[in-house]
């Protein structure tokens, strides 16, 4: 017997024809609450990067993540459809984000940013690697409230859900909060450990690359648990879309902490 899917509605509120919904929500709130936690970090530090330089990296952020994020989900997840309507590659209202492109979109906006400030991007990005997760879980959430990104048929557990969205209207895992506990709130709490830890947080790139690492295999776990997207199904050898994309990851983190290992003192 399935659990209820709760009814609550993606629009938060409206104000005449001003209709905000939750998803937007989760995207101001993960900016701001991420930002907030990236002051309190530099300012701790007592060093650079200052908080000034965070107050002026989050339109940077913003606009990273945001371009990044439907750039690619257009390559990746539905390319044959905007080539034929590229038009609506533009049409970002009607969803469609990948994170992978929104996480390639802040890193060169972090190298650029850093470029331009003479700043360390490995000494920045861990700061902004730790406060990732804040928006990842917010994101999921509001994917939970949309009713989408479900997750796979589950008769064997007692928390399965029918979602209003699925066409065979059958019992399935609610991924979306697997997503939100793994990706947000435990890899939060691992980042918040680490960049507190004097040995970790004066290695640079060592909270990035537990951030790459942790990301990686936390969505790996979960797309097992989680519908492939109906457009792309399963891909080479069974993984899916999520799974092949989060394998350079789990390279890219086992670099940075390799790197950071062999740092002798945190950069300047």
């Amino acid at each position: 017997m399935a659990m209820a899917f709760p009814s609550i509605d993606p629009v938060a509120f409206s104000l005449g024809p001003l209709v905000v919904r939750w998803y937007a929500l989760a995207y101001l709130a993960g900016f701001v609450l991420g930002w907030r936690y990236c002051l309190s970090l530099a300012r701790r530090s007592g060093q650079r990067p200052s908080p000034e330089d965070f107050d002026d990296f989050l339109t940077w952020a913003v606009i990273g993540t945001i371009l990044g994020g439907r750039l690619g989900y257009v390559l990746f997840y539905n390319l044959p459809h905007y080539l034929e309507d590229p038009l609506d590659a533009v049409q970002v209202w009607h969803g469609g984000m990948s994170f992978h492109g929104g996480m390639t979109g802040v890193l060169l906006a972090i190298v650029l940013f850093c470029w331009r400030r003479g700043l360390s991007p490995f000494v920045f990005g861990d700061l902004i690697a730790a406060c990732a997760p804040i928006g990842l879980f917010f994101g999921r959430i509001a994917n939970f409230i949309n009713g989408e990104l479900y997750g796979r048929p589950a008769n064997d557990v007692a928390w399965a859900m029918v979602f209003p969205r699925d066409p065979l209207q059958t019992p399935r895992h609610p991924s979306q909060l697997y997503e939100a506990a793994l990706e947000g709130a435990v890899l939060f709490v691992l980042l918040a450990v680490a960049v507190r830890s004097p040995a970790i947080r004066h290695r640079p790139g060592m909270v990035s690359g537990l951030f790459f690492v942790g990301y990686g295999l936390a969505r790996i776990t979960v797309e097992f648990f989680r519908e492939p997207d109906p457009q792309l199904g399963f891909l080479f050898a069974g993984a899916t879309m999520g799974q092949l994309l989060s394998l350079p990851m789990l390279l890219i983190g086992a670099w940075l902490m390799l790197r950071g290992q062999r740092a002798a003192q945190p950069a300047a």
